[in-house]
């Protein structure tokens, strides 16, 4: 191959770029300064608007935010295990919340049990398949949930109906239930059956998850923090008798 030819077939780029980067194929000469300046404002754009959620979350659902972790301090303290469930890039926010809780990223946290109800597959299949994708996590809190324990469900919309039905079998069985939500919180925010709703006030489902993610990673903290404290209280109780 002829070294213009070679140059000709990189401009117009493989089937792939042309069918996800279409903008980069239009018609004349691209500029490299002007793709990057493009980016770069894109993700400032990004940026500001994940901000602007964040801070919207925490000015709207803070006390929501403390009581759900106090009460979640509490239940682990008394031996609870948390139980995490969405659908979509929030089963990866409910794996992540786990893997945290297992796994403690800072030194002197204490590992706390919890599990991913999406991590088995052979059981999620199984479910969905035999009596459908609606009970995916009914059967699993039905099979794992103690009464004390924690549900804590993730949906970018609130609607999520297996979501939402998990939460109304974990209430039944006597669990703690956290939801996390977008948009007004939808029918999560609405549901008797979810103790506290923290609700990320946005309408574009990746700035609402990059809120979410800061949300549950904020509960951990705070989790943490609470039974710190209640350790060290107890401790100086120990140490005064």
């Amino acid at each position: 191959m002829s070294a213009d030819r070679e140059t000709n077939d990189q401009a117009q780029g493989s089937e792939y770029d042309r069918l996800f980067y279409p903008y980069l194929f239009a018609g004349g000469k691209v500029r490299l300064e002007e793709v990057l300046s493009q980016v770069q404002h894109s993700t400032l754009e990004k940026c500001r608007d994940v901000i602007a959620l964040r801070q919207a979350t925490l000015a709207t659902a803070r006390a929501s935010l403390l009581a759900a972790a106090q009460a979640m301090a509490r239940a682990f303290a008394a031996g609870a295990t948390l139980l995490a469930f969405g659908n979509g890039g929030s089963t990866t926010d409910a794996q992540d919340l786990v893997t945290d809780l297992l796994q403690p990223p800072v030194a002197h946290w204490r590992p706390l049990p919890a599990i991913a109800l999406t991590n088995d597959i052979a059981v999620v299949t199984a479910v969905g398949n035999d009596v459908g994708f609606e009970n995916i996590f009914t059967r699993q809190i039905i099979a794992f949930g103690r009464p004390g324990d924690i549900a804590v469900g993730i949906s970018t919309s609130g609607n999520s109906l297996n979501v939402l039905q998990a939460f109304e079998q974990a209430k039944k069985q006597g669990l703690l239930t956290v939801g996390l939500a977008g948009y007004d919180g939808g029918k999560t925010r609405r549901s008797p059956a979810v103790d506290f709703c923290i609700v990320s006030p946005g309408d574009h489902i990746p700035r609402i998850q990059e809120a979410q993610a800061t949300v549950y990673h904020a509960l951990i903290e705070l989790v943490q923090t609470c039974l710190a404290a209640e350790k060290g209280s107890a401790d100086s109780d120990e140490v005064r008798r």
